[in-house]
């Protein structure tokens, strides 16, 4: 088993409890969407796998994977060509 990587500086990401955000989305995602249609129980394991998935395919690419991805596709919630990294503080002109 992998040692778990504890934040240590205020631009690291959020984490709730051993998972980063981004981890644990997948499963409150289907565990809102297990309750409202009354199978919490099947919509749980979904859940955990898309994670699982996601983890896998998020530690083998690069930074911003996803946000290409999800550019490639077409889902943008922005009408920009590119995404600013959240995490850079100063721009150089």
């Amino acid at each position: 088993m992998k040692p778990v990587q504890i934040p240590r500086r205020v631009d690291d990401p959020i984490h709730v409890l051993l998972w980063s955000l981004d981890e644990v989305a997948p499963i409150f995602i289907a565990l809102f969407f297990g309750v409202l249609l009354g199978k919490a129980h099947y919509f749980i394991p979904i859940g955990l796998i898309a994670a699982q998935i996601y983890r896998r395919v998020r530690e083998g690419n690069p930074d911003g994977f996803m946000y290409h991805a999800i550019y490639w596709v077409g889902l943008t919630p922005q009408l920009c060509r590119s995404f600013r990294n959240p995490y850079v503080r100063r721009y150089f002109p």
